[in-house]
């Protein structure tokens, strides 16, 4: 009976390990034309399997501010706080951010993060001021990656940046990375974990969905991760080809390699319970955001 129990225990804890505890949410503008009956059934169900956190990938992109503070997306949040969810909202997104940073060199990238990072902070201002709505963190739509971080000089750079927007914000600092195979794994193991000490919580894709790099190769990076760095496991699967719009069928996510490291799943979309998004969006025949 007690080995019996202990199985039982180890099966539990492996559920809950593998349950959507975060989830990201990519809003579209598409997303607009469902229902607040349809986005009331979504939080119910999203927080029936255990998630506590959304993870907002924007709350403006380019022109686009979804309605405002009264807006579709705005209350649909609402519904989802009144549901026990805890809400990181994310900022400001430039639809050019990855034509722009191949464009740049390092001198340029550097003035342009910070006019990015500043309207950001304007984003996180205003979202306070009008949205109202209980924040646990603000995320930072502007991925990064090994291969336009490459040399050391940027990344210092980058450091310094998103160091003093963090001290500049009232609930911490979200931000997302994915390997380009660039830097050696312990080398980006340890520059993701000098963004985690200043109090930025960074999250790692885990790439099973891109496809990106042979999942070796992304293993090796993930077994140098320092354990505060979090890991997003992508529950899609991407199936338009280099150079067309992002296009992807949802997938079983992949469990993480590590007990160690705080969990999330990107997206709502792809999962079984927010298929109505997906549908609404292809019905709509709006293209997702491409996320990397």
């Amino acid at each position: 009976m007690r080995r019996f129990l202990l199985a039982v225990g180890l099966l539990l804890s492996a559920a809950m390990a593998c349950a959507d505890q975060r989830i990201f949410y990519q809003p579209l503008n598409a997303d607009a034309s469902l229902s607040q009956a349809q986005w009331q059934r979504i939080w119910q169900d999203t927080a029936k399997q255990g998630t506590h956190t959304v993870i907002v990938q924007w709350t403006a992109y380019g022109d686009s501010d979804f309605g405002g503070a009264q807006g579709w997306l705005a209350n649909s949040l609402k519904l989802a706080q009144a549901q026990g969810l805890k809400l990181v909202l994310g900022l400001r997104m430039d639809p050019a951010y990855y034509q722009r940073i191949d464009e740049l060199d390092s001198a340029g990238l550097a003035s342009y993060w910070q006019a990015q990072l500043g309207q950001s902070l304007a984003q996180q201002k205003a979202l306070r001021k009008d949205w109202k709505l209980p924040v646990s963190g603000w995320y930072l739509p502007m991925e990064l990656d090994d291969l336009h971080f490459l040399p050391v000089d940027r990344r210092q750079t980058l450091h310094r940046q998103l160091k003093d927007l963090a001290a500049k914000l009232d609930a911490p600092l979200h931000v997302s990375v994915f390997s380009a195979g660039k830097l050696a794994p312990l080398v980006n193991g340890q520059w993701l974990g000098e963004l985690a000490s200043v109090g930025i919580q960074v999250w790692w894709q885990d790439g099973a969905g891109t496809g990106r790099l042979p999942s070796l190769v992304q293993r090796s990076y993930a077994d140098a991760l320092p354990c505060s760095i979090g890991i997003v496991r992508e529950a899609f699967r991407q199936v338009s080809a280099v150079g067309q719009p992002f296009r992807a069928q949802p997938a079983t996510p992949q469990m993480s390699a590590s007990g160690c490291h705080p969990t999330a799943v990107f997206s709502l979309r792809y999962r079984p319970w927010g298929q109505v998004i997906l549908n609404n969006q292809h019905n709509n025949k709006g293209n997702d955001v491409q996320n990397h």
